[in-house]
């Protein structure tokens, strides 16, 4: 789903304007963005849990040429779903699967 599909659907189940929606959904999104920016955690009840975690630093081998290469640390962001979103998605593809 696109940007502009998500957008539209929330429009028509909360009955408001597209304008309005996407205002909402744009300051929701630099609001996630700044706490994660400040390395909080953001745990939505029922959906899951938004962190930004920090990958060491590591060595790769090139296998081509066996080069050894340092990849420097990073920050990552990971997403845990909660349990009854997990179990959401399993029921729906559970019946989908049952319906071929």
């Amino acid at each position: 789903m696109k940007n502009k599909d998500f957008i539209n659907e929330l429009s028509l189940r909360l009955s408001l304007p597209a304008e309005d929606v996407e205002k909402q959904v744009s300051s929701l999104e630099a609001l996630m963005t700044d706490h994660l920016q400040e390395n909080d955690i953001i745990a939505l009840t029922g959906f899951g849990t938004f962190e930004v975690k920090k990958k060491t630093e590591r060595v790769s081998v090139n296998p081509t040429t066996g080069k050894r290469l340092l990849i420097p640390p990073k920050l990552t962001l990971m997403f845990k779903q909660s349990g009854v979103l997990k179990n959401k998605v399993n029921a729906e593809t559970m019946q989908t699967n049952e319906g071929e």
